[in-house]
């Protein structure tokens, strides 16, 4: 009976050693899977409008935590203004034209500034704005890929005397993969603007 009870203080020890042995063995294993490459977190305001309506010869609704600054010096660029995202170095440059017999000029202006980009794009996505009760027609490009340099262009008009063009660029070297969520918060806040432009007559 004595030899039963030191056999069993020598055994019981060994019991509980073998789990912490196999744990052991399992951290020294040298396989692992590689974690995907991540990026930083981007912290996004809440979207929120404000109006923007003066002198211009439409009215429409941007932002309240972007900069919108007027290019008024130039006669030629009397219209224009920039649309300056701050926090994210960002910024959508407006270019306004009145049209007199120059649409479809403008049109193909517009076309061509986005296939400067198809050599870094991976896809271009085209979609048609036909808003006929606010005579608001037009064309978004949402520019895939990681080294193009303008993610998001776009222009409007009513056909007959108003043509504004919009295109977004950052001013750090371009990385559409870790800004995605930026894009797409702007694409968003440009989504509206189109949505609540109202054209002004006799301009």
């Amino acid at each position: 009976m004595k030899m039963f009870r030191l056999l069993m203080k020598k055994v019981i020890p060994i019991k509980l050693l073998l789990p912490f042995l196999m744990i052991l063995g399992a951290c020294s294993n040298n396989d692992y899977t590689p974690k995907p490459r991540g990026y930083h977190r981007i912290d996004l305001p809440d979207h929120k409008y404000q109006k923007f309506d003066t002198t211009f010869p439409f009215s429409f609704e941007y932002p309240e935590y972007a900069d919108l600054r007027t290019e008024g010096a130039d006669l030629k660029k009397k219209y224009w203004f920039n649309i300056r995202y701050p926090d994210y170095n960002g910024t959508v440059y407006f270019s306004y034209k009145s049209l007199e017999d120059n649409l479809g000029e403008l049109i193909n202006d517009s076309h061509e500034f986005v296939d400067k980009h198809i050599p870094k794009a991976s896809g271009i996505e085209e979609r048609v704005i036909t808003d006929r009760k606010r005579d608001v027609f037009g064309i978004t490009w949402e520019i895939s890929g990681a080294g193009a340099a303008s993610p998001y262009q776009f222009f409007i008009t009513d056909s007959t005397q108003h043509f504004l063009r919009g295109a977004l660029y950052f001013r750090n070297k371009p990385n559409n993969d870790s800004l995605a969520p930026v894009i797409e918060h702007i694409k968003k806040d440009m989504h509206h603007l189109i949505k609540t432009i109202k054209w002004k007559e006799d301009f």
